[in-house]
């Protein structure tokens, strides 16, 4: 009973804000783990301040979304000949935020699904209380970025991304800018929960499992500079 009386409270993830009833980001490309790049040329640090991870959840059939962030802990860009060549970043899993504005029902609060989303149902952040994203390729984006992809993508990055422990390598057209001073990642795709075993009913056939949809919409803004 307890997790049917939460099934209206949606699943996590991470992306940004819309209230669209269907995901607005294409489905990214997933694998095994694969070799972390080589961290050459200058090292930048994260601008942890200016940085941040957007999620977006839903129920099935995109009906009643949710949506938040989640803080960047830490991390460093790598730029070599003008071009971001590897880097990585921690997330703060013990920083899930729910917007108000996507929770509408009168007996529903946004503190009560933050404090869902941290237990043992979901990212059980006392035992996994970060996530990561290490850099695996940058590329130059070859065809024209798919419907869904950020304004100005020009790069396709891909990266090992672990939650509650899990590493799955994912590969998204990304805005990638880099200055004298500065490099930049912004970044919008869809992932399914169930590739890094995050799951809300005991198995498939369980109500309060499929009522909640596996896609989850990640919207990465990473910003280092010196």
């Amino acid at each position: 009973m307890k997790k049917l009386s939460v099934i209206a409270l949606v699943a996590v993830g991470l992306l940004a804000a819309s209230c669209n009833k269907e995901k607005s980001a294409d489905t990214a490309a997933t694998s095994s783990e694969q070799t972390v790049a080589e961290g050459k040329g200058e090292v930048l640090p994260v601008d942890v301040a200016a940085s941040v991870v957007n999620w977006k959840a839903f129920h099935k059939g995109g009906f009643a979304p949710r949506w938040g962030t989640i803080n960047v802990k830490s991390g460093d860009l790598n730029v070599e000949g003008g071009q971001l060549s590897a880097g990585s970043f921690v997330i703060d899993m013990t920083s899930i935020k729910v917007d108000p504005a996507s929770v509408t029902e009168k007996d529903k609060k946004p503190a009560d699904l933050e404090a869902h989303l941290k237990n043992p149902d979901f990212f059980d952040v006392a035992k996994n209380p970060t996530s990561d994203f290490k850099i695996t390729s940058v590329t130059d984006l070859k065809d024209a970025p798919k419907e869904g992809a950020i304004a100005g993508a020009n790069k396709t990055v891909s990266g090992n991304l672990t939650l509650s422990g899990k590493t799955v390598n994912v590969t998204f057209p990304a805005k990638v800018d880099v200055t004298e001073n500065s490099a930049a990642i912004q970044a919008k795709f869809t992932v399914n929960r169930a590739d890094w075993g995050i799951k809300f009913g005991t198995d498939e056939t369980d109500p309060a499992e499929w009522m909640i949809s596996k896609d989850i919409e990640i919207a990465v803004d990473v910003k280092a500079k010196k």
